[in-house]
């Protein structure tokens, strides 16, 4: 079976070109985000079908012997034809860069934000049209390195704020990373307010994302987690 690949070369407009009626998914407006959703399934169904062909093309080839199989004229339309269609959806199209890359200086970088946000905001609709959680773990993680603007970081701060009001969901371990990394005044006043809030939820999480960004030599696991909800002194 075929992963997802593409270019990685690809300038920013062009991205914005295939995926700026994204961001309607994040619209405060339920009817804009029932389009954009609409427009979604539709084209993750071509990606899908793309793939499709593209795995029927890679056995038929092999069957016949030819090699290598990659450079053969029918498996590269194929490859060709999944890449463009997965360019212009997500998350398929986050996909497309190495892990390797420096997110942070990827032209993928707004759409990769724009996935977390999403997910932060809209949990159960993200779930329901483009549940991946892979790809949230491995995205929040490449964040959390490497350089950013400020943009970036204010961004970044926005979502652990966003994360730590709510009920755990998958993976949400992860964003105890970038809080590390953009640690600093204003999210420690974010957290402060989380934490004083009439959440029981923001008062559990920012307190614990408080307490870990005061001991960094402490890692983020589940037992440590377990440890620090039994303090009573916490």
């Amino acid at each position: 079976m075929a992963e997802a690949a593409g270019s990685n070369t690809d300038s920013p407009g062009e991205w914005a070109e295939r995926l700026g009626w994204t961001y309607d998914l994040i619209a405060p407006d339920d009817i804009e985000r029932g389009v954009a959703l609409a427009r979604l399934d539709a084209a993750r169904a071509e990606a899908h079908e793309a793939l499709v062909q593209y795995n029927q093309a890679w056995v038929q080839a092999s069957r016949t012997g030819a090699g290598p199989l990659f450079c053969e004229p029918v498996v590269v339309a194929a490859r060709e034809a999944y890449d463009a269609a997965g360019s212009r959806c997500l998350p398929e199209a986050l996909h497309f860069v190495p892990y390797t890359d420096d997110i942070g200086m990827s032209p993928q970088l707004p759409f990769a934000l724009l996935f977390l946000e999403w997910e932060a905001r809209y949990p159960l609709e993200w779930q329901r049209h483009a549940k991946a959680w892979g790809t949230k773990q491995g995205l929040i993680r490449r964040l959390a390195v490497g350089g950013r603007s400020e943009a970036t970081t204010e961004k970044l701060i926005d979502l652990v704020e966003l994360v730590v009001r709510r009920a755990y969901r998958c993976k949400d371990r992860e964003y105890v990373r970038v809080a590390r990394a953009v640690d600093g005044d204003e999210l420690r006043t974010r957290l402060n307010r989380a934490r004083h809030s009439h959440s029981p939820w923001a008062q559990l999480h920012a307190g614990y994302v408080l307490w870990l960004l005061d001991h960094p030599e402490i890692p983020n696991t589940r037992h440590v987690w377990r440890t620090w909800l039994a303090d009573p002194s916490r």
